[in-house]
């Protein structure tokens, strides 16, 4: 089965003149690994990814396959809401070093469960490497139900994985219950990875790995192993500081806490900005009591 354990959807570092700072972007791929995370995903939402020019995308992706120098696997995103604009990209692409793609339900046109289905079935069709495909109602303004995902999961062979983040329990569950063997299903939000393994999934792609690998692998690899006493006390260590990291958007968040780690820049790209002083300093706090701890 791919994709299990601790994915880390990567931010996408900038100077304080919001050039892209490939040093940090080296600094925390190396601080992701030494936190043992299994593969790491660019280009996501995370990174920014809708504010980074072509050429931007081309180089911050080859600055990480080249720092993991394959010590974990790497996933690339490649999703939009213009079908044929993503076929194109992923047909033009380099996909040396590349284990697969992380592909969103196209936003804003808001397309029906059909739509979605003919989408990542052309998606995958083009794709040279096994697709994880990713729902986030919150973010694309449509729902992928589990009917969707299951239909793709069974009659696409490349189509491996779905990142559920739209938390739907039963929905997830339904998709756990009746997906095919060797499909994983792993958890959008770092909240609700320990319950989603609990009921059967597979892990999480994480935005709070980036700053925090260690915590977070600890909560995958015992809740994987189904040692819950072990995770549940790291989940409820870090529960403070997921919820935290979310009070004003994503990434916004995880960048304040690289940066109090000394890792990047609190710097991020209109339309977004840096969280507000009052979340800064929470995080901050927050994170002096882990280290007490």
């Amino acid at each position: 089965m791919l994709f299990t354990g601790t994915g880390v959807a990567i931010v996408t570092p900038f100077c304080n003149d919001r050039t892209v700072d490939f040093d940090a972007l080296r600094r925390i791929v190396n601080h992701c690994i030494a936190g043992g995370v299994d593969y790491i995903v660019v280009l996501g939402t995370t990174g920014e990814t809708v504010t980074l020019s072509d050429c931007e995308k081309k180089k911050a992706v080859k600055c990480v396959v080249d720092e993991v120098a394959g010590r974990v696997q790497v996933v690339v995103g490649h999703g939009g809401n213009n079908t044929a604009d993503i076929v194109e990209k992923v047909k033009t692409s380099d996909f040396t070093g590349i284990s697969g793609i992380l592909s969103v339900a196209p936003y804003y046109n808001k397309p029906t469960q059909a739509g979605l289905i003919e989408h990542f079935k052309t998606v995958a069709a083009a794709s040279p490497v096994p697709v994880i495909i990713y729902n986030v109602p919150a973010r694309t303004g449509v729902n992928m139900t589990a009917e969707t995902t299951l239909t793709l999961a069974h009659e696409i062979d490349n189509i491996v994985s779905v990142k559920e983040a739209s938390g739907l329990m039963p929905q997830i569950m339904q998709i756990i219950k009746n997906r095919p063997e060797n499909f994983s299903v792993v958890s959008g939000d770092d909240v609700m990875s320990l319950p989603l393994i609990a009921v059967g999934g597979q892990g999480v792609i994480s935005v709070a790995a980036n700053a925090f690998p260690r915590e977070v692998t600890t909560i995958i690899r015992n809740s994987l192993s189904n040692n819950f006493a072990e995770a549940q006390a790291a989940h409820y260590s870090m529960l403070e500081i997921f919820e935290a990291l979310f009070i004003d958007g994503n990434p916004s968040g995880i960048k304040a806490a690289l940066n109090i780690l000394g890792l990047s820049q609190n710097v991020l790209r209109l339309p977004l900005v840096p969280a507000t002083e009052s979340t800064y300093k929470k995080i901050e706090r927050l994170i002096e009591l882990k280290m007490k701890n």
